[in-house]
């Protein structure tokens, strides 16, 4: 019998300050991770890449701050998607648990279909009970997808070393964020365990949960003002670029620019530049 290969596809819609969403793909099934544009904005983007909102089986929200769920209630509605969030973040958005939102455990595995689920794993961000998402196909090829933390937790880095793909926060540089304009209460909650993620400490942390399996890294939510993206990426291969072969993106706020596969052969190697106006 003739072995068919489901694949996944891995697509940043956009990611930074004023709002992230990731699309995955597998087999006929379409999910975003966050929904943090507005609804216009969100349908416009998807449409850069050929996405029928109407198409979407679901929609997980980690996390209430309005960057990540902005839009999320409206599009699940409009688009007929299931709807995902813990209770914390259902509670803090208004949403009504099982008629308006499933709501979920931490490391409580969200099938959407044979061919795609979703296992959340917490993670420390300020005022929020925010998760990081590993979406496993039906291959078992598995994803990553980490924003807003302060600090990797030991559990977290567990589940990204079996990865073969990771998108992680690379959100300031330290010297930036110190020297510049932020009130130094701002710059301290920035920097805490309840925070966001360091070019160095995502340098660090992608250098212990280095594989052989790991193919594609995409550094995502810099910031704007206190980062740029030569900063991240020479940090990260400072600490990676002598046993890492793989395929390094940066996500910006004005995507998509590109999307990555996992278990299907594509031109460089599984990655894709997207053309778009």
């Amino acid at each position: 019998m003739l072995s068919i290969t489901v694949g996944m596809e891995i697509t940043h819609l956009g990611s930074g300050s004023r709002g992230n969403s990731t699309l995955l793909k597998s087999g006929s099934t379409r999910v975003l991770v966050d929904c943090g544009f507005s609804l216009r904005q969100m349908e416009i983007r998807l449409g850069l890449v050929g996405v029928e909102p109407t198409s979407i089986d679901g929609i997980l929200v980690t996390h209430h701050h309005a960057d990540h769920s902005r839009s999320a209630m409206r599009a699940a509605k409009l688009w007929d998607a299931s709807l995902h969030a813990n209770l914390g973040t259902a509670s803090r958005m208004g949403w009504e648990p099982i008629s308006e939102c499933r709501t979920f455990g931490d490391l409580e595995r969200i099938s959407i279909s044979d061919d795609l689920s979703l296992l959340p794993i917490p993670v420390p961000h300020e005022d929020a009970d925010n998760v990081a998402v590993i979406a496993t196909n039906g291959d078992g090829r598995r994803a990553g997808i980490v924003t807003d933390l302060g600090e990797p937790t030991v559990e977290l880095k567990r589940h990204l070393s079996g990865c073969s793909h990771v998108s992680v926060e690379a959100n300031y540089d330290i010297q930036r964020l110190m020297g510049g304009p932020y009130p130094e209460s701002l710059k301290r909650r920035i920097s805490s365990r309840g925070g966001h993620l360091s070019n160095s400490q995502t340098a660090e942390m992608l250098a212990e949960i280095l594989h052989p399996g790991l193919d594609s890294i995409v550094l995502c939510h810099l910031s704007e003002k206190n980062n740029a993206p030569h900063l991240a990426e020479s940090e990260v291969l400072l600490h990676i670029g002598d046993r890492y072969s793989g395929d390094l993106s940066i996500s910006k706020q004005d995507g998509p620019e590109f999307s990555h596969w996992l278990g299907q052969v594509e031109p460089e190697g599984g990655v894709r530049r997207l053309s778009v106006p």
